[in-house]
């Protein structure tokens, strides 16, 4: 927390024009944290989870996480893109995956083409900016743009601006670029789904932060990202409630938390950013251990439609366990990080007069906690609940959002090993206390990231700011109302 590490590629330092720094501030080091510890989890689950697995896929998770960790990392435009598309690709091969099903072609297919299309735009907004400034690095390209255009940006600039978050946009799943989320979860392997809605969507939404905070803060609104997270917010929701096939539903439940993270960064302020730690960090881990339960469930009965399941899961009690917490911390139960979020993004929308934002928030952590334990009822204690009694279509395909699963396991386990449980156990255990990380340094980290004078002081001086901002405060009482109505929805 007190020294952030900056370091530049192959020795050439600020002032080269050709440097490329990676920049390790507070909160960039710990969601890289966060992206490595995830990868451990999916990386111990899959060691029992597959009985022959091939070495490409170890190659594949551990360039993956490489790929995460250098985004976070890098403080260049042009690399970021460039481990933007790297992430991308990896992600396409890992979704792709069991290439012998045909949905599961269908599935790489439409996440390779929509991913590739975000690339193309991000590339065109930064050639623009390029062209301006003659700039790549963020700091030099936010000073330039700064100094260029005064208070506000010209139609250049938010051109963009709005090109460049395009494809992380399409990365983050938010309305309209989320086409691609759902049918990629229901194909790629369970333990590659714990890095795509544990950390990869997130990812897109620390490079529009990154990018807004370190380039272009003040000089463009942030309005149409408010506007696309809020319908994100909601539509993954609603969508979430409709799903019965279990990885499709917490992929839906994923675009909504990703419409919450967004509107946390559109709000524009260091609390607000705060609020979105705490949120993504608990989002990550809760997550996480959510997709892993979902694997034991499909390794021991072929399938993930919860009316295929329907009353068969009595017998895995940690399973069943983890999605009756994993609901209640989506719903933001306390301490989870999801209820440290929204507090305190709830907090600092009121002060920007957003009073829309915590009716939203609620009614979205209700309906998709909602879903969640809909699951636990239906899955693990028999409960009838709407058609989920109901058996799924015969002869669905593969992949689908009804009928059996094939198989991700050529060997079906009699009991789930301790080390398929230990991952998603101890996953849960730090999204439920995730909320008691302190408020001090978070706030301090905030107001760091969105500092750009802070950023380029670190990048190009080697100076460290110190911050002495208010501690972010989640235990209030309007964010423990909130919390207690999105449990009682």
């Amino acid at each position: 927390r007190d020294s952030p590490q900056v370091v530049w590629l192959g020795g050439w330092g600020p002032g080269t024009g050709v440097g490329i720094p990676l920049a390790a501030d507070p909160l960039a080091a710990g969601l890289a944290c966060v992206t490595a510890a995830l990868t451990l989890a999916a990386l111990a689950f899959s060691w029992r989870y597959f009985a022959e697995i091939q070495a490409i896929f170890h190659a594949l998770m551990l360039l993956f996480l490489a790929a995460m960790c250098a985004f976070v990392y890098t403080g260049d435009l042009f690399d970021a893109f460039v481990f933007f598309e790297l992430m991308s690709v990896v992600a396409f091969a890992l979704t792709g995956y069991r290439s012998e099903e045909p949905s599961t072609v269908h599935g790489a297919l439409n996440f390779g083409i929509v991913q590739s299309i975000g690339a193309y735009l991000t590339l065109t907004g930064i050639a623009l900016v390029y062209g301006r400034t003659g700039e790549l690095g963020l700091a030099t390209a936010g000073k330039s743009l700064a100094a260029g255009t005064g208070a506000h940006a010209d139609a250049l600039a938010t051109a963009a601006f709005v090109l460049i978050c395009t494809g992380y946009l399409v990365k983050a799943a938010a309305v309209p670029f989320h086409f691609w989320l759902a049918d990629a979860h229901a194909v790629a392997p369970t333990p590659v789904c714990v890095l795509f809605s544990g950390i990869m969507i997130e990812l897109g939404v620390y490079g529009i932060a990154r990018t807004y905070w370190a380039v272009f803060a003040d000089l463009v609104p942030l309005r149409a990202i408010a506007v696309l997270g809020a319908a994100a917010a909601v539509l993954g929701a609603v969508m979430c409630v409709l799903q019965h096939h279990i990885k499709r539903l917490l992929a839906y439940s994923t675009i909504s938390h990703s419409g919450l993270l967004l509107l946390g960064v559109a709000a524009g302020t260091p609390e607000a950013l705060a609020g979105t730690a705490y949120y993504l960090a608990g989002h990550a881990a809760v997550k996480g251990a959510l997709f892993l339960a979902a694997g034991a469930l499909l390794n021991r009965h072929q399938s993930v439609d919860t009316r295929d399941l329907h009353g068969r899961g009595r017998g895995m009690p940690v399973t069943g366990a983890t999605f009756l917490i994993g609901a209640l911390c989506l719903a933001g139960v306390p301490p989870s990080g999801l209820f440290a979020g929204h507090s305190v993004t709830e907090h600092a929308a009121l002060k920007i007069g957003w009073w829309w934002f915590m009716p939203l928030s609620v009614a979205a952590a209700a309906l998709t906690a909602g879903a969640v334990l809909r699951v636990w009822l239906v899955v693990f204690r028999g409960t009838p609940a709407g058609g989920d009694t109901a058996p799924a279509p015969s002869g669905a395909p593969a992949g689908g959002q009804s009928g059996q699963e094939d198989p991700e396991t050529p060997v079906k386990l009699r009991s789930i090993p301790w080390i398929m449980l230990a991952p998603a156990a101890v996953l849960l255990a730090a999204g439920l206390l995730a909320g008691l990380m302190p408020g001090g340094p978070i706030a301090d980290a905030a107001h760091v990231f969105a500092d750009r004078g802070a950023y380029a002081g670190l990048v190009l001086d080697g100076h460290v700011t110190h911050p002495h901002a208010p501690p972010a405060a989640p235990w209030t009482p309007s964010g423990l109302g909130a919390a207690a109505a999105a449990l009682l929805l």
